[in-house]
């Protein structure tokens, strides 16, 4: 009897064991598909992030000078100031050209691949006008010819290349704040499904015994744990890589992390700051705007910023309204503001301030641009103002203010572009003066 009694339990203890393994069998079965299912859809989340961020990466390869430094080259090939052997218009083109062709292999939106095509076509036109210019530069009387092209064929169409890429730039980073949307979405579903199947398998293991849920669920959360990391990677990953210009995805950096921790306000003030940014950046493709239109360019940069760099950045732009409606050069309010919050206001302890201001001066007007950060000694300031003019500044921490004054002093004259006095630990000036109204119309038709 104890012989058959010992079997028994012994063939009822294997009978509960094998109930327990098929329980925890048919407990782990649904988890195993539910998480082949997240671990597939985030990866494919992750490399559609890759594909949309190459994208945006390899755009940001084309140069913003782009029209600027082409349109110059043409000029000084035209006039005979460089011979076409010397002229650096091929390399422009060669590097204009691998920027397009590297975008057909990482463009997948027919909208973009369409804005490529476009852009494959304006290449070609602007190789086919040199071609143009270099067989009229053999003939005396063919100078007026040459003029005609770049001033009708040659500025016009690099003016709707430099715009189309900024608009493929636009339309893809909208694109990825859309996938970061229903990223955010599918990420959260997990994790209500995720919580529901923990809170079935507690409930069943409890009912079984008490140390089955606990080595059941174990693998289960640190699972889980690994998926979020690896989401949270991928999207830091996806908002911290440098491209040109960095502000973008420090922008997107933050707007992610708003996001995260339930700021809606911020997000929407931020995604709104980077719109207005990029719709004034764009501006059809306009070289001049008003100043109320540069104004608000500025301001949705500073906007930025200062959510970014709240604990050191405040800003006033106290411009009177008699100045909005005369006439400058796109984005070149911006660089210097720009300039004086990395080099000025982030050198020094503490917060700092910009304070932009304008005002008339007989037949021009002036905007100011003032920080109280590090500001610069004597010597600096005098290699910066040497710098402004130099045609190879020899610092690329000025490069931005050295754009804006030479295509001030292109467009308007020598007279005018910028001017620098800083003193060091108090602050610096950046004063760019422009023609007032009565020459609004002339910097339009240069």
């Amino acid at each position: 009897m104890t012989g058959t009694a010992g079997k028994d339990s012994k063939k009822n203890k294997s009978m509960l064991a094998t109930q327990i393994r098929i329980s925890y069998l048919i407990l782990i079965l649904p988890n195993l598909v539910f998480m082949f299912y997240a671990l597939y859809n985030l990866w494919q989340i992750n490399e559609r992030y890759n594909e949309m961020l190459n994208s945006v990466v390899v755009a940001s390869e084309f140069s913003l000078d782009f029209k600027e430094d082409f349109d110059y080259e043409t000029y000084l090939l035209i006039v005979g100031n460089v011979t076409p052997e010397d002229s650096r218009i091929p390399s422009l083109l060669a590097d204009a050209r691998s920027v397009v062709d590297g975008l057909k292999d990482v463009t997948d939106t027919a909208d973009n691949r369409k804005r490529l095509q476009s852009s494959e076509k304006y290449l070609n036109n602007l190789e086919g006008y040199i071609s143009g210019i270099i067989d009229n530069l053999g003939y005396d009387d063919r100078y007026d010819d040459n003029m005609l092209i770049w001033e009708n064929d040659v500025q016009i169409v690099t003016s709707l290349l430099q715009e189309t890429i900024n608009q493929y730039i636009y339309y893809e980073n909208r694109q990825i704040q859309s996938a970061q949307a229903r990223a955010r979405a599918f990420y959260l579903n997990i994790v209500k499904i995720s919580v529901a199947l923990l809170a079935l398998i507690l409930v069943a293991f409890v009912l079984v015994s008490f140390w089955g849920p606990i080595w059941i669920t174990r693998p289960i959360e640190e699972q889980v744990t690994q998926e979020q990391k690896k989401l949270r990677k991928a999207e830091f990953e996806l908002l911290q890589a440098q491209i040109n210009p960095h502000f973008l995805y420090n922008t997107l950096d933050a707007i992610v992390w708003s996001a995260e921790a339930g700021n809606q306000k911020q997000v929407v003030k931020m995604v709104g700051s980077l719109s207005d940014f990029f719709r004034t950046s764009l501006n059809k493709g306009k070289e001049v705007v008003t100043v109320r239109e540069e104004l608000q360019h500025v301001r949705s940069y500073l906007e930025i910023q200062q959510i970014r760099y709240q604990d050191i950045l405040s800003y006033e732009i106290n411009v009177p309204e008699e100045l909005y409606e005369f006439m400058i050069p796109k984005i070149t309010i911006q660089p210097v503001v720009e300039n004086a919050l990395y080099h000025g206001i982030k050198n020094r302890r503490g917060g700092g301030r910009i304070t932009v201001t304008g005002e008339i001066q007989d037949t021009d007007y002036v905007i100011r641009v003032r920080d109280d950060g590090i500001g610069m000694d004597e010597e600096r300031l005098m290699e910066v103002r040497a710098g402004l003019t130099d045609q190879n500044p020899g610092s690329n921490k000025i490069y931005g203010l050295y754009n804006v004054n030479q295509r001030i002093r292109l467009g308007c004259g020598d007279e005018y572009g910028i001017s620098i006095d800083s003193t060091y630990e108090e602050g610096t000036t950046v004063t760019i003066r422009l023609p007032g109204k009565k020459f609004s119309t002339e910097i339009v038709e240069k």
